[in-house]
Formats: structure tokens, C-alpha cells, sequence
């Protein structure tokens, strides 16, 4: 019985590292995503043009990332990328409906980064347990 416990915790502890790298990695990521975000929306552009921009920068960030620190590459490079493309586009789809939602709201119009914050916490999930799947060909498991 303290045996299992004590085999039960490791793998505990091991998805604990794992999310907390894949969070390190997501916060390089996510601060260029939301400094380009933030340029864009109060110089340039309206909140949903500036969020795909920002978000496309970003997702190439990550990727390098990832590949590299994060996770234990069991695919060829190129296909864990075009699956990464893939559901980075569902996670754009994601944060940009939210962008888009939250921006009907006179709050959230005036507090830009309330908003992008909002997407990036809804997101952040999302993007965890599919690019897991991507680069290792898990998704749910403790191992």
C-alpha cells in the first residue's frame, strides 16, 4: 500500500515538473504575445487582428521552446510541428471568440489586459494537455 502511495506520488510529482516547465516556457511565450498585443491594440490595430498577430508570433516561440526544454519528443520534428500548428490554430480559435466576446463588454474594452489575460488563463489548459499529446503521444497520463 506505501509502496503504490510513494509510486502514485512520483508520478504526481513528474506531471507537476512537467506543468511547471511547460508553464516557464509558456510565460516566455505569453509575454511577447502580450507586449505585441498590447503595441498593437493601443497604436495600431482593433483587439482581434492584434490577437492573431500576437498569438501567431507567439506560437512559434513555444514551439521552439517546447521542443527543446519541455517535453520528450516521440514524433518526427516536422510532424510534432504540423500538429502543433494545428491546435495552436484551435487555441487562436479559443483566445480569439474570447478576445472577441469579452470585447462586447464596455469593462473589457477599456482594460485590454483584463481581457488578454482572461484568454491566456482559458488557453493555457487547452494548450497543456494537447501539445502533450503532440510531442508525447500522452495526454491524460500520470507516467
Amino acid at each position: 500500500m506505501i509502496r503504490q502511495l510513494i509510486l502514485l506520488w512520483k508520478k504526481f510529482e513528474k506531471l507537476f515538473l512537467l506543468k511547471a516547465k511547460f508553464a516557464l516556457s509558456s510565460l516566455v511565450a505569453t509575454s511577447v504575445n502580450i507586449a505585441i498585443y498590447m503595441v498593437l491594440v493601443n497604436r495600431i490595430l482593433p483587439p482581434v487582428p492584434s490577437e492573431v498577430i500576437a498569438y501567431s508570433i507567439a506560437v512559434i516561440i513555444n514551439f521552439i521552446l517546447q521542443k527543446n526544454f519541455v517535453f520528450d519528443l516521440k514524433r518526427k520534428v516536422s510532424h510534432a510541428f504540423w500538429l502543433s500548428m494545428l491546435v495552436s490554430l484551435g487555441g487562436l480559435l479559443i483566445s480569439t471568440g474570447i478576445i472577441y466576446s469579452l470585447n462586447q463588454v464596455l469593462f473589457f474594452q477599456n482594460h485590454q489586459l483584463i481581457t488578454k489575460l482572461c484568454a491566456v488563463g482559458i488557453v493555457f489548459f487547452y494548450n497543456f494537455y494537447f501539445k502533450r499529446y503532440v510531442f508525447e503521444k500522452k495526454f491524460f497520463e500520470l507516467e
